[in-house]
């Protein structure tokens, strides 16, 4: 009953888009029009992509964090490690460079050799006073280098702040305003105005200068991804379009199919704008996706049509089959594969969230406008060419296909086999696959900002932030010695860790203190003890500077401090095992009872937005595939063909997965992706082959070998015209500069071709074993709906009367 009616409808479907050409082809460019103004409204992302969701704990304790001390991620970085600064010339030029940043609106302050503070006692007055580093224009080198050395080996504090002793490179930190850093304004300023000013200096000191920085990193990585865009759709179009016009050897087909996916990515443009979802490295990849989905709708539809006036010549009948026919079988497929997507939706990442409903909408979207324009357009034209069907009788397609059923028919045994070692292979590549929660493991590797990234790695100990959060449970608890002995203690064991830069905290402020006290001598530079503590708290607290450094370090009530320490970019496990062994540390320092320490940072926020990712995703996973087996069991109501249909859709899965532990490909957030993404398209194929294999079933009286070998020649063909296409179309994301993005191309490709090849040999395989099991009238009952209903021999003139009438 539900098949015919769905044979009715897509009828009715037929007649109703063919009668109305003119009012859908001004539709649609009424809404493609709308889309478009709807760009303007499109944002690319200005913040770091935050992987957990906002009630999350983890979340929650860096949003305090972020409320009580401000933006941890303002800063911008510049150094240079190269003994020709130490002149007067290019010494007094880079310290004009930061009272040329420090005047900009952007920047909140500089921190340089140029402002730098010496805090010093006051003897007349008792108090502590900071008194300029650079109190004079230096004329000579010997100035120049006296001033170094009394940096280097006077003024500890400042260490690993703004020089680091033994390479000599010299630092200045910027803070941006943090009212601005998360906007547009950043990058306008970063871009341009920052851009201009090193490289003037460059131009005239001939000194490289390093930049780098978590505004600076989020910039030129958000500008790399808006560089990429074009250059994947035009990537996309052009393999698309070069293997469309091989198979098809049609101008005329290759135009229609282009203008197809072109108003497709205009869709997802103007979708993107419409819903006001900002464009992130995940989102940028959905234009060049929906032109690799949508280019397979179009060849089975064009093919349909051809293959019909190829048998009979009737235009308007071609045209109205194309429709009622192929409608059905790409709707289902189409449904599949966003499917896949969807399945993104049910995850608490708004990141992963945005990129499923966006890319969902839009196959559902490339869909429409294929089942549209294709049969309005070729309305329009004179019937197709004899040379423009040659393609239909491709013997080297027929070779291949003939090649597979004779795997199937000779070797069956050799296909499981191979099967089942390639399965016990993948399994133990499974047990090598590492998780990866590094920030900075999937930027462009040869950009220059990577290569400054690494130089701070070195020089510095990197630039992403670890903080920990003390909160001594009463006011002002943290000046107390017991507590400033503890957070050293702690500080002892950060610097200790070879991964973990030194440690800023208000023990440094204090020891400061100390050394400025005893006239700045530097083996003072250490936490007073208690009677000098007596001392040097008076004189602080009389001093009027006292509060303006603090803040930095501890809140207004003196009852909550940080400790700022930079990580290297090191492995997931690596990063856990420091994670541990400092909460272990914590835990023996700081008592339960008298402290609530906790950890927190852009570092560890990045590690536990991962880990909870893939998480999600193993559970989207696993709804894909209940979905699509639901889907399976309405459409062919038998377990054992659900059972069937799974395996060769989930065998190159695991391969995948396997490849990944061998080659050294983490578990992340890009990579995960793939296997939602390929099952959910990889299943179209075994829809296409068990649809054709029910008909092909009851058409030859259940004689089970000859339906399977007449569905695999049948579906053979469109299966490998597919699988090339979206192999060759997810292979332009190679080309990419982000790692992530390269492996997503390549192993979303790799995953399709083992599924096309199990789907050519393992399904028809397993088939044929299970014959006796599977293909009968009781188990394989009549399907709720006939995606590949039988040809009406003999009933053309009822077709024509339907489109002509």
């Amino acid at each position: 009953m539900v098949a015919k009616l769905t044979q009715g409808f897509w009828a009715k479907t037929a007649r109703i888009i063919l009668r109305n050409r003119i009012l859908i082809l001004i539709g649609i460019a009424a809404i493609t029009v709308f889309l478009g103004f709807q760009w303007e409204k499109m944002r690319f992302s200005n913040t770091q992509a935050n992987l957990l969701p906002n009630d999350h704990p983890v979340n929650q304790e860096y949003q305090a964090f972020l409320e009580r001390f401000g933006e941890e991620g303002n800063t911008i970085v510049m150094a240079i490690s190269d003994s020709a600064l130490f002149t007067p010339s290019k010494f007094e030029r880079w310290n004009k460079l930061s009272k040329q940043l420090e005047a900009f609106p952007e920047v909140d302050f500089v921190l340089s050799t140029d402002n730098l503070q010496e805090l010093v006692k006051d003897d007349n007055e008792e108090v502590f006073v900071l008194k300029p580093f650079l109190e004079s224009t230096l004329e000579t080198k010997v100035e120049v280098d006296s001033l170094v050395e009394h940096l280097l080996n006077d003024l500890p504090f400042y260490e690993n702040l703004i020089y680091n002793k033994e390479t000599k490179t010299i630092r200045t930190i910027m803070y941006m305003d943090q009212d601005i850093v998360n906007t547009a304004v950043r990058k306008d300023f970063i871009l341009e105005d920052l851009a201009n000013l090193v490289n003037d200096f460059e131009k005239e000191t001939q000194m490289d200068v390093r930049v780098s920085g978590m505004p600076y990193i989020r910039t030129k990585n958000s500008q790399n991804i808006i560089d990429e865009i074009g250059k994947f759709i035009g990537a996309a179009l052009a393999v698309t379009s070069l293997i469309f016009f091989f198979f098809f050897r049609s101008f005329r087909a290759t135009f229609i199919s282009m203008c197809i996916v072109i108003i497709g990515v205009m869709w997802a443009f103007g979708i993107l704008g419409l819903l006001q979802y900002e464009i992130t490295v995940l989102t940028a990849l959905i234009p060049p996706l929906i032109i690799v989905i949508g280019i397979p709708n179009c060849i089975f539809l064009i093919n349909k049509y051809q293959q019909e006036v190829k048998k009979h010549g009737n235009q308007a009948l071609s045209l109205q089959r194309v429709i009622s026919k192929i409608g059905n079988a790409t709707l289902m497929t189409n449904v599949t594969t966003a499917s896949g997507f969807a399945t993104f939706i049910i995850t608490d990442s708004k990141l992963l969230k945005e990129f499923g409903i966006v890319a969902s909408i839009n196959i559902i979207g490339i869909f429409i406008l294929s089942l549209l324009i294709i049969p309005i357009v070729y309305s329009f034209m004179s019937l197709p060419k004899t040379k423009h069907l040659k393609h239909l009788n491709k013997r080297w397609i027929d070779r291949f296909v003939n090649w597979m059923e004779n795997i199937v028919r000779e070797r069956r045994i050799a296909v499981y086999i191979f099967s089942i070692a390639l399965l016990v292979a993948s399994i133990i590549g499974i047990y090598q696959i590492d998780i990866s929660g590094s920030p900075i493991e999937d930027m462009p590797k040869k950009s220059s900002f990577f290569k400054d990234i690494r130089f701070f790695e070195k020089e510095f100990k990197g630039i992403m932030p670890v903080e920990i959060v003390v909160d001594a449970k009463r006011p002002r608890g943290i000046l107390k010695p017991a507590t400033l002995k503890r957070m050293d203690r702690l500080g002892q064991v950060i610097d200790d860790i070879p991964e973990l830069s030194k440690p800023i905290s208000v023990v440094n402020l204090v020891k400061y203190s100390k050394q400025a006290f005893y006239s700045g001598i530097p083996k003072y530079y250490q936490l007073p003890t208690a009677q000098e503590n007596t001392f040097i708290t008076d004189v602080a607290r009389k001093s009027s500077n006292n509060a303006n450094l603090l803040k930095s370090f501890v809140d207004s009530t003196g009852q909550v401090a940080r400790i700022t320490t930079y990580m290297r970019d090191v492995k997931t496990d690596r990063m856990e095992e420091i994670e541990e062994d400092l909460l272990k540390e914590i835990a023996k320092i700081f008592p339960e009872e008298r402290y609530e320490v906790h950890m927190t940072g852009n570092a560890l926020l990045f590690l536990k937005g991962t880990k909870y990712l893939v998480k999600n995703l193993v559970l989207s996973l696993a709804l894909a595939i209940g979905l699509i087996a639901l889907f399976m069991a309405y459409l062919f109501r038998s377990f054992r063909m659900i059972i069937i249909s799974l395996i060769p859709n989930l065998l190159p899965l695991v391969i995948t997965a396997g490849v990944m532990g061998f080659v050294g490909v983490p578990i992340k957030p890009s990579t995960i992706l793939v296997f939602s993404i390929a099952f959910g398209i990889s299943v179209d194929d075994t829809i296409h082959f068990l649809a054709k294999y029910r008909q092909e079933l009851t058409a030859n009286n259940w004689k089970i070998k000859k339906s399977v070998y007449a569905a695999l020649r049948e579906t053979g063909v469109s299966m490998f015209y597919t699988s090339i296409v979206l192999f060759f179309g997810f292979s332009v994301f190679i080309i990419s500069n982000f790692g992530g993005t390269v492996a997503l191309g390549a192993l979303v490709s790799a995953t399709l071709l083992f599924a096309m090849l199990a789907n050519l040999t393992l399904l028809p395989s397993l088939l044929l074993s299970l014959e006796k099991s599977i293909a009968n009238k009781e188990t394989l009952k009549k399907p709720q709906i006939d995606i590949l209903p039988k040809e009406e021999l003999g009933n053309t003139s009822e077709d024509e009367d339907s489109t002509t009438s």
